[in-house]
């Protein structure tokens, strides 16, 4: 899809050094994917265990008796 951007020039020049790219439409795809992992990792760590509802997952194995004096 082509469409027109104003850009800091400024800021895609930093980026293309810091990321190697040469091409204008990398760093923005480059870009574009850096900011949906990061948002969606986000999205993730917000939701850290709060579903009270869950069950806890057996285990496969039975746990061992521990042994005294170890």
């Amino acid at each position: 899809m082509r469409t027109t951007l104003n850009l800091d020039e400024t800021l895609l020049d930093k980026a293309r050094r810091l990321s190697g790219l040469r091409e204008k439409t990398a760093v923005l795809h480059a870009g574009l994917e850096a900011l949906i992992a990061q948002q969606s990792a986000h999205r993730l760590a917000s939701l850290g265990g709060s579903q009270r509802t869950l069950r806890p997952i057996r285990r496969r194995r039975p746990r061992r008796a521990r042994v005294r004096g170890r």
